[in-house]
């Protein structure tokens, strides 16, 4: 048996099974950003840091969320949910990767990451 090269790339994006979800937390298969440095990715950790996407933004969190133009095979105007950033094992990682942020969006990430945890 072949086995299939995982190629992992920060600020890709990938659909990911989040299920089951607890309370407030995003759930079911769903796009995600991987935030990891490129030298934890190429070691192909057991477990990413990732950033859910979601199609809705709540008002209340407008400052926080980055809104994503449809690019690739990321087919809607989609929401990076920072406040819900966390790991997750890579087996919830789907493969290949659906579409790419641009350096300007993944800075914006981190700066509003950042925020969040007052650093």
């Amino acid at each position: 048996m072949v086995e299939k090269e995982i190629i992992l790339t920060r600020g890709g994006i990938y659909l990911a099974k989040l299920n089951p979800a607890k309370t407030s937390e995003p759930g079911k298969i769903r796009p995600v950003i991987l935030l990891n440095s490129e030298d934890i990715l190429d070691s192909v950790p057991p477990v990413v840091f990732i950033c859910p996407l979601s199609s809705k933004s709540e008002s209340n969190f407008s400052n926080i969320h980055l809104k994503l133009l449809p690019r690739d095979n990321l087919e809607v105007t989609s929401f990076a949910l920072i406040e819900h950033c966390r790991s997750v094992s890579l087996t919830r990682i789907i493969h290949p990767r659906i579409a790419q942020v641009t350096k300007c969006e993944l800075s914006s990430v981190f700066s509003r990451l950042k925020l969040i945890l007052d650093i």
